[in-house]
């Protein structure tokens, strides 16, 4: 009998783990638009995402654009400099 209770209370374990980390990662995801130097021109990228949202000549095309979603999910606008470097972040959030 004490076997299978240990059995059971480990696997029940293991789900809150499961469980637990899922809920994290979810909290981690964010809406903040990085407008970063791309090919020739501009891109904005979601945080976290290796694919680009849209594409532009202008950086300031690509920042009106970025600053638009960042209003409808209540998030950040990170522009880079052509360097790589951050030159600003603009919040949303409230």
């Amino acid at each position: 009998m004490s076997k299978t209770k240990s059995w059971l209370r480990t696997l029940i374990d293991l789900l809150e783990v499961l469980f637990n980390s899922s809920q994290r990662s979810k909290r981690g995801r964010t809406w903040h638009q990085h407008v970063v130097p791309y090919e020739e021109g501009w891109a904005i990228r979601r945080e976290g995402n290796q694919r680009i949202t849209s594409k532009h000549r202008k950086q300031s095309t690509a920042i009106r654009k970025a600053k638009s979603l960042a209003r409808k999910y209540k998030a950040d606008v990170i522009i880079h400099r052509a360097s790589g470097g951050i030159r600003e972040r603009i919040s949303y959030d409230d």
